[in-house]
This record gives C-alpha cells, sequence and structure tokens, in this order.
C-alpha cells in the first residue's frame, strides 16, 4: 500500500511524542519491511527540519531527522500545480490541502494522519495507522 503519511505521524517517531509514539513505530516498521510506500511532501521535510530543531535545540539532530525522512519515505513534489490544486480545494487548513493535492496527483492509496477532521473531504481514503496496520496485516494472511 502507498500511502502519504501526515506530517505529526513522522514527527511523533522522530521526536519519540507519546502516546503517539508506538504507534507511529509499527508504522515505520511496516514501511522498512516494503509492506508499505510512505510518502511525505517536500514541505514537510521543512516542517521536520524547524520543528525538531525547536524541540532538540540541535541544528544536528535536526538535520538526522531529516535525513532519516528522506532516507524512509517517497518525497512528493510541492510544484505550482500541487499548490494551484490545494489553493482551489478551499480547505481551511492550507497544509492539509497541500497534501491531499500531493496524495491525488501521485495516485496514493490513502493519507495517514491523526486530524482526520482536517482531511474531511479528501478524495483519497484517510486512514489512521490503527487502519493501516490491520490492512497490512490482513494482507500478509
Amino acid at each position: 500500500m502507498r500511502v502519504l503519511v501526515d506530517t505529526n505521524i513522522v514527527l511523533d517517531f522522530l521526536l519519540q511524542r507519546e502516546p503517539f509514539f508506538q504507534e507511529a513505530e509499527q508504522l515505520f516498521q511496516e514501511i522498512d519491511s516494503g509492506r508499505v510506500v510512505g510518502y511525505v511532501t517536500a514541505t514537510t521535510l521543512t516542517d521536520i527540519f524547524y520543528i525538531s530543531r525547536r524541540h532538540t535545540r540541535s541544528v544536528s539532530l535536526a538535520r538526522q531527522a531529516v535525513s532519516e525522512t528522506m532516507t524512509a519515505m517517497v518525497i512528493c513534489p510541492v510544484n505550482r500545480a500541487v499548490l494551484e490544486s490545494a489553493f482551489r480545494s478551499g480547505l481551511v487548513d492550507f497544509e492539509d490541502a497541500v497534501q491531499i493535492a500531493c496524495a491525488v496527483i501521485q495516485g496514493l492509496d490513502g493519507i495517514l494522519t491523526r486530524d482526520t477532521q482536517g482531511f474531511l473531504n479528501s478524495p483519497v481514503p484517510v486512514l489512521s495507522i490503527h487502519e493501516l496496520l490491520q490492512r497490512s496485516r490482513a494482507q500478509d494472511r
């Protein structure tokens, strides 16, 4: 399954944020195994750097967080077509709109998020990590 992973889930894993870390870790195990292909938007990387640096007070650790993300994930480009699609969507949360537009343009199977409210009108199915793990395990049977 090919899914766009919301920025907060990546940060939950990288920064070991509780109570979300364990589920995020399970997701990254699925990605490492190849059963799930994780995607993030290019703009997610700048958010990861900024938030990681602020959280850890370390440029080196922030760079490491970005590097780990680039190694584990496929990066969706954020170009004019993506931004125009997001803008036209009329969603209040522009970051979520950009992520939805990337998922649509990449033809992804789903969007993983804890914030289902921001993705209510998504034409791409919105899943929790728990739902994705259930689907992945069902396919293994």
